[in-house]
């Protein structure tokens, strides 16, 4: 599944789309997680004049050529399987393209560009933003890399407190929950998926199944800042080379080639040379080092 880092990747390759007008829109297969709209092709004749990311959608600003129309908005999650994928005006569809949408220059110089809209298992979604940010965003939690998340943020979400409106006294309601599957709640921060909490996990010297309110504010210190640097860096490597998954310029990540637990299990740790132990937490697969990551 693309995450955070390969979304991020995705909207960096569509920056070259910026200031392009919409030539066309087609739409081949409109049954996705949720029904794309049928009036995409209202976007014609726009320009695309940003491309923003929240948590691992998309979000996609296109302005009029004049004022009397207002702007629109798309908001485009990859689900399981999908991507954009810019390729050469007349290039034809291929199975699983279920959108493809043709741009070119304000003043038609150079040759236009087809964005095609590509998802094998369809649990993505393409849709118009003003229909669907409020169900889709609200619920969500801080960006992991942005001054929001912090140790002080996580470690009271943890260990937090609720007030009985009748009696004014305070109660506290840790969460017991394990530490993989509280940093994997979109409600708690977004973008941590397995790849990523497994890694950040394993570097902070923490077992995945611990019971959140058991970590220190040391160890909670420590584990935000490896899901930070392990983000980061997974985005400055394009993210994962995902079996179903390359960027809209067509390249693809190679964070994975840095990993050093996820998918490794009964292989040594890089650290002691422990054979790597696995568990299933929340019916993910959590790869783990019994000797540096204790419970």
């Amino acid at each position: 599944m693309p995450e955070l880092p390969e979304v991020e990747t995705t909207k960096t390759s569509l920056m070259p789309l910026l200031g392009q007008s919409v030539n066309a829109v087609n739409v081949f297969q409109p049954k996705l997680r949720w029904t794309m709209p049928d009036d995409l092709s209202d976007l014609t004749g726009y320009t695309l004049e940003s491309v923003e990311r929240r948590a691992k959608y998309l979000i996609l600003t296109f302005l009029p050529m004049t004022k009397e129309k207002p702007a629109r908005q798309l908001i485009i999650h990859l689900g399981m399987s999908g991507s954009l994928q810019q390729h050469p005006y007349g290039t034809d569809k291929r199975k699983h393209d279920h959108l493809i949408m043709v741009f070119q220059n304000f003043n038609h110089t150079g040759s236009a560009t087809q964005l095609h809209y590509h998802d094998p298992r369809r649990f993505g979604a393409v849709l118009w933003f003003e229909d669907y940010s409020h169900k889709l965003l609200d619920h969500l939690g801080p960006e992991p890399l942005s001054t929001e998340f912090t140790a002080d943020y996580l470690y009271h979400l943890i260990q937090r407190t609720e007030t009985n409106e009748t009696t004014g006294r305070n109660k506290k309601r840790p969460v017991a929950r394990p530490i993989k599957s509280v940093i994997m709640e979109q409600q708690v921060v977004v973008g941590v998926g397995n790849i990523y909490a497994t890694e950040s996990l394993y570097l902070a010297g923490i077992h995945p199944a611990t019971p959140a309110h058991q970590l220190s504010y040391t160890q909670i210190t420590l584990l935000v800042q490896h899901i930070k640097v392990i983000l980061q860096k997974s985005i400055q490597l394009g993210g994962s080379t995902l079996r179903d998954f390359t960027v809209a310029s067509g390249q693809t990540g190679y964070f994975q080639q840095t990993l050093h637990v996820y998918g490794k299990q009964g292989q040594l740790c890089p650290n002691c040379e422990t054979p790597l132990a696995n568990i299933k937490i929340t019916g993910r697969a959590s790869v783990f080092c019994p000797n540096c990551q204790t419970l």
